[in-house]
Parts: structure tokens; sequence; C-alpha cells
């Protein structure tokens, strides 16, 4: 079984957030940047990569984001305060 990722995009600090999974963070993260992908994230400019969770099974990064997606949003923002305070853009990070 192949691994997968969990991950928020987000236009700003403290802006909209996205949840996300993929079995291929470097290529989701280009498509959402390059507004390559149609729907929320394109509508709202969300670009920016702050949070990235990988797990080894990606059934397991499936049964994550569908618990994260019910969380409320001070869930979520207290997440990626503690992987990435500033809420830099882990783009760069990937390649």
């Amino acid at each position: 079984m192949r691994g997968g990722w969990v991950y928020f995009m987000t236009n700003r600090r403290d802006g909209i957030l996205y949840v996300g999974v993929t079995s291929n963070l470097p290529r989701r993260a280009y498509e959402h940047r390059e507004g390559l992908i149609g729907g929320f994230t394109k509508h709202h400019g969300l670009k920016r990569l702050v949070y990235a969770e990988h797990f080894d099974d990606i059934r397991y990064a499936i049964q994550r984001e569908k618990t994260i997606k019910h969380w409320p949003r001070a869930w979520k923002v207290r997440l990626i305060h503690a992987m990435n305070p500033e809420w830099d853009d882990l783009y760069d990070t990937l390649i």
C-alpha cells in the first residue's frame, strides 16, 4: 500500500483553509499553486502549503483527512501553529 499525505492550503496567514489528501504532495501542491485544479482552492486563491502530515499507508491519510474536516477551525489552526507558527509556505521544502 502506498503512503499518503494530509495537507492544508491557505491564501494567507490565518486565512481560508482547505484540507486535502494525496499520494504525491509535491505534485498536488504545484497543481494548487498553478491553479490547475478547479473548485474551492482555485476560487479562493489557496496557493500556500502550510501543513503536511505523512502516513505510510494512504488509507490512514484518508481517514485522518476525514477526521480533520469535521474539526472546528480553531483545532485546525492549532495544528498549523504547532508545526508552522509563521504559516510559511512549505512548498519549497518539498523539492
